[in-house]
């Protein structure tokens, strides 16, 4: 298996190169050079696994062997043992013709977890492997930085920066992420949007020779490993789902922000699971569902709203939809990203669209519209919705036909955003874990969206272990 560059100009590099390298160096996404398919007999086979057996089996199409059999499976099996629920990922059937995929059952109650424990055993397992200290920075709009800290946390040989947007994430992801201490551990609230923290890490991991200096690596969804790892609960709930429901085909609707995960459903469909449609669920944040009604990717006014993980106005794995989308031509996705930074927007042609809108349906959720959602399920199925969820439910209920199965991808525990819960006029109770974060000290740095600034912050962070 190799991986290629969305922008056409990077070597085939393997699995390991390509965890390592996160970010294409020439600023594209890195991708498989062909996406393995898997026939149906082969899919009846896998329908009876349990989640981490799953995890295997796809999890080695990608890997092709650079990683030992017996190494791979404990990597997955210590990725999954601090989880919650022994299915990793449950489903929970709410509506006759729809099923609530939990995936916040991790150690920060969000699906992050599921790619970043993972992902922070993996990048363990390379230190160890080659001797050399890993550096992991990322930007968070609230769940990636929790899960990806809790990741990698008193692993040697590894440090962290996390940014986020300084008071635009709720107070329990916040504290989540900076009541960690530990010298290895940076948090980073920098004075502006998630969309200025992406930009910084973007223009950081560009810089290839800053990168190499510091052995910088992802941990954002930018590293398709994130993707890689989203892919196995698409099949598990497919598998769960069919087995009661007498079906072939299954929709699923996906709160999306950075379009990482609707992107792993994407991938999951491409490699043979029968999926009908992708429901990408927004919030006012919507430059997802214009391009997907209108062909027309444009960022407008960003706008803090109940669902903040959500709050992102430039996703940063639409590239590699695109890449797809514009049949492999990485000629062509450069000329379109050109494009886009100078012109701001993208513009497809009404054949593409058409193509877009065979795979996906997108619907814009109102802030009023989220909490209405959360207040009639939980009295009419006493079932509590986090309010990215409730997008993604809100999102079901526009664009699923009656006849139609429909999983909802439930994404954070709605502890996470008790400030959303309580203005439904709802109590609810706190997990032990969360409950017990307001009473710690916090530990962070609050600095100006400014790439100078944060440089400085990480060089004092890096130096002193930089081989």
């Amino acid at each position: 298996m190799n991986f290629v560059s969305t922008r056409g100009n990077v070597s085939k590099i393997g699995f390991i190169d390509t965890v390592l390298m996160g970010l294409a160096n020439d600023g594209g996404l890195l991708v498989p050079e062909k996406i393995p398919q898997i026939p149906a007999e082969k899919l009846d086979a896998m329908s009876n696994l349990t989640y981490q057996e799953l995890a295997y089996e796809i999890f080695s199409y990608y890997v092709d062997g650079e990683i030992p059999e017996k190494e791979l499976k404990e990597l997955i099996e210590k990725s999954y043992a601090a989880f919650r629920h022994p299915e990793v990922t449950p489903v929970q059937k709410l509506k006759d013709n729809m099923y609530v995929l939990e995936l916040f059952h991790g150690p920060t109650f969000a699906f992050k977890d599921i790619a970043l424990q993972f992902l922070g055993n993996l990048y363990s397992y390379v230190s160890k492997k080659t001797g050399e200290s890993i550096h992991i920075l990322g930007a968070t709009s609230g769940d990636t930085g929790a899960s990806a800290i809790e990741g990698v946390r008193g692993k040697e040989g590894i440090r962290i920066c996390i940014l986020h947007p300084h008071g635009k994430v709720s107070k329990v992801q916040e504290l989540q992420m900076t009541t960690v201490d530990d010298k290895s551990v940076l948090n980073l609230a920098i004075k502006g949007t998630f969309d200025d923290g992406q930009r910084i890490i973007k223009e950081l991991f560009a810089d290839v020779d800053f990168k190499n200096k510091y052995h910088m690596r992802a941990i954002n969804s930018i590293n398709f490993v994130r993707i890689m790892a989203q892919t196995v609960y698409y099949f598990y709930s497919y598998f769960q789902v069919t087995k009661e429901a007498d079906v072939k085909t299954v929709n699923f609707s996906v709160p999306t922000g950075n379009f990482g995960d609707i992107f792993a459903g994407y991938l999951a469909k491409k490699m043979g699971l029968p999926i009908g449609k992708l429901i990408v669920a927004t919030n006012e944040n919507n430059i997802l569902e214009d391009f997907i009604h209108d062909g027309v990717y444009k960022p407008g006014e960003f706008r803090s709203t109940f669902s903040p993980s959500m709050d992102i106005q430039v996703a940063s794995n639409f590239e590699r939809y695109l890449f797809y989308l514009l049949e492999e031509d990485p000629k062509a996705v450069s000329e379109v990203m050109e494009k886009f930074n100078s012109e701001g927007k993208i513009v497809v042609s009404k054949e593409l669209l058409h193509k877009v809108q065979e795979d996906f349906a997108a619907y814009g959720v109102k802030g009023e519209e989220c909490l209405q959602t959360i207040s009639t399920y939980n009295l009419e199925t006493s079932y509590l919705l986090d309010p990215h969820t409730a997008c993604g439910v809100a999102a079901y209920e526009k664009c699923n036909a009656p006849s139609e199965i429909c999983v909802t991808l439930a994404t954070a525990h709605p502890a996470k955003f008790n400030e959303s819960i309580e203005r439904c006029d709802i109590q609810q109770t706190f997990p032990e874990q969360i409950s017990q974060l307001s009473n710690k000290p916090q530990y962070l740095e609050v600095v100006e969206a400014d790439k100078a600034e944060v440089v400085r912050h990480l060089e004092k962070l890096f130096s002193f272990t930089a081989k």
